[in-house]
């Protein structure tokens, strides 16, 4: 017997945001960074109670279901045993006329049915692309926090009047960058509590492309650390 798949635990990572956030408010306690990471704490919360949600089957768009196929069984053995019963007084054409509305009745039904079993699919899928979309805009924010950070801060040069202000060491610069690459690769493994609790093709590809855009943009932050570190080499 195969042991159970592992699976992302969301207490987990509300841990570790938790404690990223105590880094945070201990490293650059009046930065716009706390609150950026009391935002993802707060969706991180949510997405985990809406994750765990999404898991769970509703059994009221199935009941409906069964209720919808019943229907449509007794509705087909009805036609079909009128037809039987008039069989014999129904001309060619009445004959064929009523075996086409009960064809009719049989398609309509299926796809009444059809349309009840993906209705709980359909609203679990936009349910979870919207939180998606949040922990998108979460990623564009941070990258927003680190767009201002220069590796060339250490340095100091060339600074004009219209410049960003700068007050951070080198050091702290580093620690700051880090921050936001570690908050970008929680927001990744947030999303895939959507892909690991939600079977959804168009779910999967959704969160495939948050944790594009998280590598994408933690690639970019480690650029600037490495730079900062090969600057202080050359110093």
């Amino acid at each position: 017997m195969n042991p159970p798949a592992p699976h992302l635990r969301a207490d987990r990572i509300l841990a570790t945001l938790d404690k990223l956030q105590e880094r945070i408010n201990a490293r650059f306690p009046n930065a716009g960074l706390s609150s950026v990471c009391a935002d993802v704490i707060e969706t991180a919360r949510f997405s985990a109670r809406d994750a765990a949600n999404l898991a769970r089957p509703h059994f009221l768009w199935r009941i409906a279901a069964l209720a919808v196929i019943a229907i449509g069984v007794a509705a087909q053995v009805a036609a079909f045993r009128f037809l039987n019963i008039r069989a014999e007084t129904l001309t060619a054409p009445e004959l064929v006329q009523g075996l086409e509305a009960a064809v009719n009745l049989l398609i309509l039904f299926g796809g009444a049915i059809w349309f009840i079993l993906t209705l709980e699919e359909r609203e679990k899928r936009q349910r979870a692309l919207d939180s998606l979309h949040r922990l998108r805009q979460l990623a564009h924010v941070i990258d927003m926090h680190q767009l201002t950070k220069d590796p060339t801060i250490v340095l100091d040069q060339h600074k004009t009047s219209a410049s960003p202000e700068r007050t951070m060491t080198q050091f702290e610069l580093t620690r700051y960058l880090d921050y936001c690459a570690e908050m970008l690769a929680l927001i990744g493994k947030l999303a895939a509590l959507y892909a690991d609790r939600v079977r959804d093709s168009v779910v999967i590809a959704s969160v495939n492309d948050i944790e594009n855009l998280t590598a994408g943009l933690g690639r970019k932050i480690w650029q600037k650390i490495t730079i900062i570190g090969a600057l202080e080499e050359r110093r």
